[in-house]
């Protein structure tokens, strides 16, 4: 007796999937470190948190401040609550889940607002309130690679479709992920020492 031919399972993409639990878990603990700091100021006024290293180098104004509760409530919730997401896509797609192309989209929807937050925090933080919060630059630092990331893969592999030349260019844009991610930052560093001269500051250390 013969049987059909099985077609070979299609690879789990495990480095991405390791690559946003990883990114993912970074980004929680940093926003889970601002909340318990945070609480621990609700408490007792006179505490110093952990992030207070100088002037310049700080998250206490920033937790003061409104635009730390932006949402009436500490923006550091939304920390906590949203980076789950890329740990729990991470988990499943390691476990061999296959999500359909309207899931991909509500999760770079996720993303984007994720990462517009980030974008208007860095600003709000380097322009108004003259701060870098250390446990802040963290979820900045996985925000943007969680958000480019994001953003090419589905179509680059397929997971939303699109005709083959889009197809195409999807992929080139998503073998070019690392450098877009690697100029954010740039821009960030070089936007900051125009108006903080974080490096002067540095140097001092």
């Amino acid at each position: 007796m013969t049987t059909a031919p099985v077609a070979p399972a299609q690879s789990r993409p495990r480095a991405f999937a390791i690559f946003s639990i990883v990114l993912g878990a970074v980004g929680w603990i940093a926003s889970w470190e601002l909340l318990t700091e945070y609480i621990k100021v609700l408490k007792s006024p006179d505490y110093v948190p952990n992030c207070n290293v100088s002037i310049l180098v700080t998250c206490g104004p920033n937790m003061d401040s409104w635009q730390g509760s932006i949402l009436g409530f500490s923006n550091t919730i939304l920390g906590v609550a949203g980076f789950v997401a890329p740990i729990a896509v991470g988990v499943a797609l390691l476990a061999g889940a296959r999500f359909a192309p309207w899931f991909w989209g509500l999760y770079q929807v996720g993303l984007l607002g994720g990462f517009v937050l980030v974008c208007w925090l860095q600003y709000q933080s380097i322009v108004n309130l003259g701060t870098l919060c250390p446990w802040c630059m963290v979820v900045w630092l996985v925000m943007i690679p969680l958000w480019w990331s994001g953003l090419a893969r589905p179509y680059a592999t397929g997971d939303i479709p699109l005709p083959e030349r889009g197809r195409r260019f999807a992929q080139g844009f998503y073998s070019w992920v690392w450098v877009i991610v690697l100029v954010n930052y740039v821009v960030i560093a070089v936007f900051a020492q125009v108006v903080l001269d974080w490096i002067a500051e540095f140097q001092r250390y």
